[in-house]
């Protein structure tokens, strides 16, 4: 008997519908697996042979068991499809019935007593289910969750196997999870554990980072050990415009396929902050991999990626950023395929001044030997460091500061001002979509919206030629400047923020440690 039941494989983010066909003739003792499974499909047999018979049910005996992964073109990877594969010899050997079971996708890892596991990549297989016409998924209760967030379809939660048997026998109703995807956004939408009022003094620090946000720039901090580097880095997300809807879906897919959703996450609606250890990989940051995941830059998309420590992370490392800094996506290609994932985020970086940390400091002595500064620098390329766009020098904070008990500006009133200047910027781009903040202009468009007076034109001039600065540099100021004025609510780039765009360029090669 025949019969054919669905799964689903996820490749980059989207989910494609795989058929398992189980066939099952007299005359035989075989059990042949076809379509591309790897060896956690392969392996599937035993896990469910062993479930089954904890059961009282059993894989047939004297049987030829061919069961198809269609297509075949596509590699069937994990442990998820075991559900799938149990009912379709279930209801092949007429153990239950088989009038519904091609009418939902099925997902699950078997344990051996026949409970379940939870899988990777639910909420892109649920948008599949949806999208395709099929009543629901059947789904590990932990994953249930992450998949009702799609709505207008079933999820069914279940514990054990022995739950889908008596479901597609008539004997039991499962109750279908949902979720209400307005609440769950809304009710969680601004839960940080930062606050910019814990930042003592900083001032200049916090302007740039609300221009950062307000452009959606990247930035980098140098400064001595113990300056706030970190502590305001972790801020940013605080003053960033909260998630759309869509920016959440988006962001929860990515987290989905990469199975970093916890179990009482429906949804991810912060935006990610995502800090790698210096000792990160290229593929574990870019991703990749056989069956290529999504790196640090894809879980950050739609928040921000923070690299303490620059200079310390390898070479090859920090090169492989450069192209998704432009095209906010990365690309991953293999011989028979390949993948983007989508990587749009805001780079933060942070590095000491030297190998010491106290060069520029007010009060420490450097120790470093001459040239030791600008090779220190020198391990971040000029290429890398041009795509940043502001540069900013932290300075250690006073004990008077430190000790004040005045209370500093918190992240709410930044924010309603970040969020006005993106207002602005959405109303300019609202013919090009996917275009949201400056940082994204093309170069076309910059000539467009960023036109400079006469006296900015002579102010730039002068720049470009005492800093050495590069034509992406002049681009970048370009940008930051429209991000001061939009601030302002100025319709033109004026002198003044052009100046204050020039100052966020201190530490470019040519004049840094020089």
């Amino acid at each position: 008997m025949l019969v054919k039941t669905f799964g689903s494989a996820v490749v980059g983010i989207q989910a494609t519908i795989v058929t398992i066909e189980v066939n099952i003739l007299p005359g035989g003792v075989y059990f042949h697996m076809v379509g591309l499974p790897d060896n956690a499909v392969k392996e599937s047999q035993q896990r469910i042979r062993a479930a089954l018979k904890n059961l009282d049910k059993r894989i047939p005996h004297g049987k030829e068991i061919t069961v198809n992964l269609a297509p075949a073109d596509i590699r069937k990877e994990g442990s998820a499809y075991d559900l799938s594969i149990a009912i379709g010899i279930l209801a092949a050997s007429e153990q239950i019935p088989s009038e519904r079971v091609s009418e939902y996708i099925m997902l699950g890892e078997l344990s051996l007593d026949g409970g379940f596991q939870p899988v990777k990549g639910v909420l892109p297989i649920a948008i599949a289910a949806k999208e395709n016409g099929f009543k629901g998924v059947i789904l590990p209760k932990a994953n249930a969750r992450e998949a009702a967030i799609v709505g207008e379809i079933e999820v069914l939660g279940v514990e054990n196997i022995t739950e889908v048997i008596e479901f597609f026998s008539g004997d039991r109703e499962i109750a279908s999870t949902t979720v209400n995807i307005h609440e769950e956004f809304y009710e969680r939408l601004d839960h940080y554990e930062f606050d910019f009022s814990d930042v003592k003094g900083q001032i200049n620090i916090k302007r740039a980072f609300e221009i950062a946000a307000a452009g959606g720039h990247n930035i980098i901090l140098i400064g001595p050990p113990g300056a706030g580097k970190t502590m305001l880095a972790k801020r940013l997300c605080t003053i960033l415009p909260p998630l759309s809807i869509e920016e959440s879906l988006e962001t929860t897919k990515i987290h989905s396929v990469a199975g970093k959703l916890s179990r009482n996450d429906a949804l991810v609606t912060v935006r990610p902050f995502r800090s790698p250890h210096h000792t990160v990989s290229d593929v574990a940051l870019v991703g990749g991999g056989g069956f290529p995941q999504p790196g640090e830059i894809s879980l950050a998309h739609n928040g921000v990626l923070f690299l303490d420590e620059l200079p310390e992370y390898k070479r090859t490392v920090l090169e492989v950023m450069r192209q998704p800094l432009e095209d906010r996506k990365v690309s991953i290609a293999r011989a028979r395929f390949s993948v983007e994932f989508p990587a749009s985020f805001m780079l933060v970086a942070a590095m000491n001044p030297c190998p010491c940390g106290y060069y520029n400091h007010p009060e420490k002595e450097c120790v470093c030997g001459p040239g030791i500064v600008q090779k220190y620098l020198n391990k971040i390329s000029g290429p890398l460091l041009d795509r940043i766009d502001i540069h900013i020098e932290v300075t250690p904070v006073s004990y008077d500061e430190l000790a004040a008990a005045a209370k500093t500006e918190g992240s709410k009133p930044i924010r309603e001002r970040v969020i006005q200047a993106r207002v602005v910027q959405e109303e300019r781009f609202r013919m090009n979509p996917g275009l949201h903040c400056n940082a994204q202009m093309s170069s076309r468009m910059l000539r467009e919206v960023c036109r400079i007076e006469k006296p900015s034109e002579q102010l730039m001039r002068n720049a470009m030629d005492k800093l050495g600065l590069s034509a992406r540099a002049y681009d970048r100021i370009l940008k930051v400047g429209r991000t001061i004025a939009d601030l302002e609510g100025a319709e033109h780039i004026q002198t003044h923020h052009i100046a204050e765009a020039i100052q966020y360029r201190s530490l470019d090669r040519d004049n840094w440690g020089a």
